[in-house]
């Protein structure tokens, strides 16, 4: 078993934990908001908010180094043109962590980690989640309409028997 080294790293291997943190960047700055463990959330932190002071320089050998970390460019323009210049004012600071809650399986401890003056919006969110109950609606009803034309096509050929 691997020593841990000042209770903050992980217990896994480097490239995974690295490929892992890529990810869970990206997924930050798409978002503006993801839910993971207290230790990878503190992690976290350090990597985002290096990748957002190298997008407030803009330029590109900043945005080449982002990219070495961010590999989706849509993720790394959105980085540059919309991100960094809402923190251009800010000297550092740009990530929150609020503690959540623990996890069933294991009661892991959770929280959010989200950019500060960027938190997704609610009614957004509001209207994502409608979103999804409509388009689940729809596609309940056509498969009783389906199951409706199925049934009567059955007893139309049981008729004619």
């Amino acid at each position: 078993m691997r020593h841990q080294k000042a209770g903050r790293r992980l217990n896994m291997k480097t490239a995974h934990r690295k490929a892992m943190f890529r990810n869970m960047v990206t997924s930050l700055f798409r978002s503006r908001r993801i839910e993971t463990t207290d230790a990878k959330a503190k992690e976290l932190r350090q990597i985002a908010e290096r990748m957002i002071t190298f997008a407030k320089r803009g330029d590109l050998h900043a945005r080449r180094r982002v990219l070495r970390v961010i590999a989706d460019k849509a993720v790394v323009s959105e980085l540059f043109d919309t991100i960094a210049p809402a923190f251009a004012e800010r000297q550092g600071g740009y990530t929150r962590i609020i503690k959540s809650r623990r996890r069933n399986g294991d009661n892991a401890p959770l929280s959010y980690v989200e950019l500060v003056g960027l938190e997704p919006k609610i009614e957004e969110l509001e209207e994502k989640v409608d979103k999804k109950k409509k388009r689940k609606e729809e596609k309940e009803r056509e498969m009783k309409e389906q199951m409706a034309q199925m049934e009567a096509a059955a007893a139309a050929e049981g008729e004619k028997k």
